[in-house]
């Protein structure tokens, strides 16, 4: 996948395109990035999205705006795993805001990025003051000769998919949830960095995996899959949180204790599967008590890969065997 910052003042190159933060590239994303690849081949044009940089809404309320659920990064990566040709992204400040409607749908999505298919959301909205509409998209089609296609809500369940109720399920540690929301278990990723050595002093020694999520949408400890260490996923325990028996206070921190491995894991870039969550982060009298239960813990993780492989191997057997 080809990855432009910015949009050029004018292309030749026509596109599919559609438009959208894509904050989690949920079922409802990945419906869009469908119905985006089929218009392309349809058209036999690169199938690209525009995303913006920080969040709109990072950017004019910074201290309420809802965690974040990718980093870029992980996002651009979410993006290619679902055949898009080309990201666009636009970098959201001042002089961005101010653009008007029209001018969005002249300067941005018609001179600098070809576009011949436009998708947007049935709620979508744009420009200054938020005036553009899915409206205004049909009614400038025909002057500026693109399409354009409305992508209903998806249901799932009765509810609609969508990053705030992606976020919900991650807060409560609703992760079977998110799983069915996203379509995939929610993953971090990060490079792993020295931290201060206290997993080890205590028995268990962990991997400190470097976030660029400031406020991660989930915190507590969990049964993890670890991929970038082999060829396939490990087994892990992770905690996420500021470990508060530790330090009085700091930035998240996200650790993980492989089981049974022993080996160097510095700097090796790794993504966290989250699987499932058994508890949230709690503050203990002293070290003993803490290295207690972070062994329970451990046994725990343990018992629910166990299951988790006998339960895996059962419906193996069924199939092979049926009743």
């Amino acid at each position: 996948m080809r990855v432009t910052r910015g949009i050029p003042a004018a292309t030749d190159t026509p596109a599919a395109l559609t438009i959208g933060n894509f904050d989690g590239v949920h079922l409802g994303h990945q419906a869009m990035l469908a119905e985006l690849r089929r218009a392309a081949a349809r058209l036999g044009v690169p199938a690209c999205v525009l995303t913006f940089e920080p969040h709109p809404r990072e950017f004019f309320a910074p201290d309420r705006a809802p965690t974040r659920l990718t980093t870029l990064r992980e996002k651009l990566e979410l993006l290619a795993s679902f055949g898009v040709d080309r990201a666009h992204i636009c970098r959201f400040n001042y002089r961005f805001a101010q653009t008007t409607a029209e001018d969005f749908i002249e300067h941005i999505v018609v001179r600098g990025l070809g576009a011949r298919w436009v998708q947007v959301g049935d709620d979508f909205r744009f420009g200054s003051r938020r005036a553009g509409s899915v409206v205004m998209l049909k009614q400038a089609a025909p002057r500026f000769g693109f399409e354009v296609a409305a992508l209903p809500s998806v249901l799932l369940d009765g509810e609609r998919v969508s990053s705030t109720a992606l976020r919900q399920a991650l807060a409560a540690g609703e992760l079977d949830r998110a799983r069915r929301l996203s379509g995939h278990p929610y993953s971090i990723t990060g490079r792993v960095v020295h931290g201060d050595g206290m997993g080890r002093k205590l028995g268990f020694p962990t991997a400190n995996v470097q976030m660029k999520h400031n406020r991660p949408p989930l915190t507590g400890i969990f049964a993890v899959e670890v991929h970038g260490v082999g060829r396939g996923p490990l087994p892990g325990a992770a905690s996420l949180g500021v470990r508060p028996t530790v330090r009085l206070q700091g930035a998240p921190v996200l650790e993980v204790h492989l089981l049974d491995f022993d080996g160097d894991l510095y700097r090796r870039h790794l993504r966290i599967e989250f699987l499932h969550k058994f508890r949230d982060e709690e503050k203990y009298a002293d070290l003993a008590l803490l290295t207690k239960q972070i062994a329970l813990d451990v046994e725990n993780v343990k018992a629910f890969f166990h299951r988790r492989d006998a339960e895996a191997q059962r419906k193996v057997k069924g199939q092979i065997f049926p009743t």
